[in-house]
This record gives C-alpha cells, sequence and structure tokens, in this order.
C-alpha cells in the first residue's frame, strides 16, 4: 500500500490518468491525496471531480483557492474572466459534487504528524498544534449550512497578520488565505498576497513563507502546491516539496510517493492560462 500526493490537476484529467498508470494505483491498495485545486483553468473540471471524488475512501483533497471559487461561484458569486467550472455548474450532479467538495479538508496529516498537505502555505507564527487548529475551524464553517456566508465574505487580502485575538470573518478570511493563497511574507509574518513569480523576483523584505528564520512549523515536512512558478520541487533546507508543476499550462503533473519519497511525472499536452 502507497499513499500519494498530487500537485494541482486544474482539470487536467486525462494528466490524472496517464500519472495513476505510471503509478499502476490500485484504488483497493493505495490512496491519493491531492494539494488542493481540483479544477478551474484546465480542460476537464467535471471529469476530474467525478473522479476524485468517486474514489471514495481511496481519495481526499485539500481545498484550493479554485476549489473555493467554485464553491463561491455555485452560490451566486462572481465568475472569473479565466473560469472554465461552466460544465461543473450545470452538470446534473453538481449538487452532489459541491457537497463532497466542500467537505474536503484544508490539512491533512500523517498519523504520525511528520508530514502534511495543504494548498498553499502557513503563516510562520503558527505551530502545527494552532495550523490544525485553525484548519478545523474554516472546516467546521464550511460543513454548516451557513457556509455560504463564509464564501459570500472570504475574498480579500486583509487582515495580513496573525494575532490570536482575530474572530469571526476577519479571523476565518486570514486562514483561508494563508491556507489557499500565500507564498510571500515578510520576517513578521505580514504576508503579500500579489507577488506570483519565483523566488529571487519578490520585493525587498519579503520571503517564501516556508523560508522565514524561525518557523514554527518548520518540523514537520510540508507538502504543498498552488505555486506553480516556484522553481524546483523539493527545497531540503526548509523540508518542503512544492507539488505544483504547471500541468495547466503545459508543464508536468507530480506526484510524491510517501513510503519512500520518490516523484513520479507526466508532461502536459494542456495549454491553459498560467494566471493563478
Amino acid at each position: 500500500m502507497s499513499t500519494y500526493v498530487i500537485g494541482d490537476l486544474q482539470g487536467c484529467y486525462d494528466e490524472l490518468r496517464r500519472l495513476l498508470d505510471l503509478l499502476h494505483f490500485d484504488p483497493a491498495a493505495d490512496r491519493l491525496w491531492f494539494a488542493g485545486d481540483l479544477v478551474n483553468r484546465g480542460p476537464r473540471s467535471l471529469q476530474t471531480l467525478r473522479y476524485v471524488a468517486g474514489l471514495g475512501a481511496s481519495a481526499q483533497s485539500v481545498l484550493g483557492n479554485h476549489d473555493l471559487h467554485l464553491l463561491a461561484v455555485a452560490h451566486g458569486g462572481r465568475k472569473g474572466k479565466r473560469d472554465s467550472l461552466d460544465e461543473v455548474l450545470v452538470a446534473p450532479d453538481r449538487d452532489e459534487l459541491l457537497d463532497w467538495l466542500r467537505r474536503q479538508p484544508l490539512l491533512l496529516e500523517t498519523p504520525d504528524g511528520g508530514t502534511a498537505v495543504l494548498h498553499a502555505g502557513l503563516p510562520p507564527q503558527w505551530t502545527m498544534a494552532q495550523a490544525r487548529t485553525c484548519a478545523m475551524e474554516v472546516e467546521a464553517m464550511l460543513r454548516s449550512d451557513n457556509y455560504a456566508e463564509l464564501l459570500d465574505s472570504m475574498y480579500g487580502d486583509e487582515p495580513a497578520l496573525w494575532a490570536e485575538s482575530l474572530s469571526g470573518i476577519p479571523r476565518l478570511r486570514f486562514i483561508i488565505n494563508c491556507y489557499t493563497r500565500l507564498r510571500y511574507c515578510d520576517r513578521n509574518g505580514r504576508a503579500d498576497f500579489r507577488p506570483k513569480g519565483a523566488p529571487g523576483t519578490q520585493a525587498e523584505g519579503l520571503l517564501p513563507w516556508f523560508a522565514v528564520p524561525h518557523r514554527r512549523s518548520s518540523t514537520t515536512r510540508l507538502i504543498f502546491g498552488h505555486w506553480s512558478t516556484l522553481g524546483q520541487v523539493y527545497w531540503p533546507e526548509h523540508k518542503v516539496y512544492g507539488l505544483d508543476t504547471g500541468a495547466v499550462w503545459g508543464g508536468k503533473l507530480t506526484a510524491l510517493q510517501l513510503d519512500n519519497l520518490r516523484l513520479h511525472a507526466v508532461t502536459s499536452s494542456v495549454h491553459g492560462d498560467i494566471e493563478e
């Protein structure tokens, strides 16, 4: 039995099936963890969502920004200019698929706590215990009858700095933004959600979230997606793996096998939009 963590799919269904063939994936024995953004920008979001949800207990996905965006649009939110979500939104099984999606976690952890999967990043102030608690706060709201209230209020870049005293929607928005959008912050942990380029292209004073000195989650191996321009997959000095290798714009779809830390990848034939 193996567990594989797979980077951002964004509707790249054919690439997923080729990758699973390469892995000789057996749903009766193996497990798949997805690093979020199952949908959007790519050509086959509906087929991707149906397939992953249909794997039942063999698959879980953390929520990414595009996944949350789909949920928001389905409840009356504004579509993006580059969205490719219409097939999902008019599907006869859309309600079942969206219900499955909103019940996915923000954080997945191995039983020993040594490895965790999330979509984007963690603020340097959080221990893994805090990260776990904060994820559960958002998950509880998304799984409640009032989840549409959160979807309506989650957009925006503020607050940009963690404080335990944050409450209500501002607190939940900060948690969501870190888990699904974070790339850079300063040494004090103040997030800047605007820059998207590779390390070295950011403004002075900003660091990749995982490179901030004294990050309190640094003893845990962290696996994430979201950052397709990162430039490398493994950053050994920080114990992090960035698995978004740009499948949606002709890069690769990458999996990390957790039992031996081997990387597996297939080249994508999709040429979508590089914007995230």
